[in-house]
């Protein structure tokens, strides 16, 4: 079978009795991770432009809109908003590879766009269970996976942010699952996604526009999934061949690793999910548990600090491109900033990346005495994994170095605990939810799969205002 076609096969016809209890787990935790991040990103700037965008568009009223109580849209265009929304933070778990020939042991963001096409189809449906929900959820994480450990790295190297082209796969097949697609409809579906998928691109790394590149993409893939449930055509192996998506946007696939299929050995599981413990790109995450642990050991003080330097290969200093930051955007994807706000605050949660505190005249100040510098024997060891290391002088003349630690924190092979998955989840939601509502939104992610759990209610969870106690 061709590549689309084993695709749209496996995802027709995965069940819900199919899914081992690892992956249901982890799935439930990814849940979690990202309904969080559906909430926390629910009131930035980028989120509400597009709410607004799509609420003066208006529509069949099929589901809410994150963060505005009570108006409904078409459920593609609600799932663009939550889509922008979960990414809006750069906080989402991203994919992990072991294969050394992919930058950084990385690939996509696989939670975002397949959760949010699964609430927002799970609307307009209007009933529907909870493991219908988990399995289709399931089916398009899976799908979006493996596409990125399969195509060739070279298009992240070219600039486009590869992750929002993957994702549109996934909320196509999540969608069209929910719709009870058949093998042809479903492989339909995964066509018209491969002419629709929302590419991105890196110059719009550090701006609103890079949460929105999620956003299309899970519109993009609810509505290839509604457009083949009507009998549109397109293209039967439009994954495949000189012409196809792999080739033209990726330049081809790694062919020895056709033979894994999908869902022989699901990629939630196995390499599994990274959960990021800050919202910052994760490449920078490594080197903010370090300082912490600096500043934290040696009791270093803001203004102890003559002068620090972060050391890194090009595959982190590239990426992480901003050598100041004057807003939250910017701060995301510059060392600089994010090094100077674990010395300042000694944390690094979504309330500091707001743009009052980056442009602070602390965090200005302790910015300019941070500097990069591209380590050759770093830079020499290759891009498969996230290394660095940081020196910092104080004023008294003491020179600090540390590492920074390659099994990092939140990743597979240094996961975090469902307790703290949970306390992330307790601090995207604060100020959103109350404590109440905060623990039944918990305990109904957790029991999603159940037997009589109505999936439709989630958002109705997410969006209620908060309750006095």
């Amino acid at each position: 079978m061709s590549i689309t076609e084993q695709a749209a096969t496996f995802a027709s016809g995965l069940t819900y009795d199919a899914l081992p209890e690892d992956a249901l787990h982890v799935a439930r935790r990814c849940m979690i991770d990202g309904i969080g991040q559906f909430i926390a990103g629910a009131s930035s700037p980028p989120v509400r432009h597009v709410a607004d965008d799509v609420i003066d568009q208006g529509g069949r009223p099929d589901a809410l809109v994150i963060g505005r109580s009570d108006v409904r849209v078409p459920a593609p265009l609600a799932a663009r908003v939550l889509g922008t929304a979960g990414h809006a933070h750069d906080w989402d778990d991203t994919q992990a590879t072991r294969d050394p020939r992919h930058v950084y042991g990385l690939l996509t963001h696989p939670t975002i766009a397949p959760l949010a096409a699964a609430l927002a189809m799970g609307q307009r449906r209007g009933t529907g269970s909870g493991k219908a929900f988990m399995t289709a959820f399931q089916a398009g994480f899976e799908v979006e996976c493996k596409i990125a450990e399969w195509m060739l790295p070279e298009v992240y190297k070219r600039g486009f942010h590869a992750s929002a082209a993957e994702a549109t796969f996934a909320a196509a097949v999540t969608a069209g699952k929910l719709l009870a697609l058949d093998v042809e409809c479903m492989r339909t579906a995964i066509g018209i996604a491969a002419s629709n998928a929302a590419a991105g691109i890196r110059a719009n790394v550090g701006t609103m526009t890079k949460p929105l590149h999620f956003g299309k993409a899970a519109e993009n893939g609810v509505m290839a999934a509604l457009l083949a449930a009507r009998g549109m055509e397109a293209g039967r192996d439009a994954l495949d061949g000189d012409f196809g998506f792999l080739s033209v946007f990726a330049g081809g696939v790694f062919e020895e690793k056709l033979g894994e299929g999908f869902g022989s050995t699901l990629s939630i599981v196995d390499p599994g999910v990274a959960v990021k413990p800050y919202p910052s790109g994760i490449l920078s995450h490594q080197a903010m548990d370090a300082m912490l642990a600096l500043v934290q050991e040696h009791d270093i003080q803001p203004d102890q600090v003559e002068a620090a330097t972060f050391h890194a290969g090009s595959n982190i200093l590239k990426p992480l491109a901003y050598r100041h930051a004057d807003d939250h955007m910017q701060a995301k994807f510059c060392m600089p900033a994010l090094l100077a706000m674990c010395i300042l605050r000694r944390r690094a949660g979504h309330h500091e990346f707001e743009d009052d505190f980056i442009r602070s005249a602390p965090m200005q100040a302790l910015q300019r005495r941070i500097s990069v510098s591209l380590d050759p024997e770093i830079e020499a060891k290759g891009f498969d994994k996230i290394r660095s290391r940081i020196e910092l002088l104080t004023i008294d003349g003491h020179r600090l170095e540390i590492r920074a630690d390659e099994r990092y924190r939140g990743s597979p092979d240094n996961p975090m605990t469902d307790e703290e998955i949970e306390r992330k989840f307790l601090i995207c939601t604060e100020g959103a939810l109350s404590a109440g509502q905060q623990r039944s939104l918990l305990d109904a992610i957790w029991t999603i799969d159940g037997e009589t759990e109505n999936a439709a209610s989630l958002a109705r969870m997410m969006t209620t205002p908060p309750a006095s106690e």
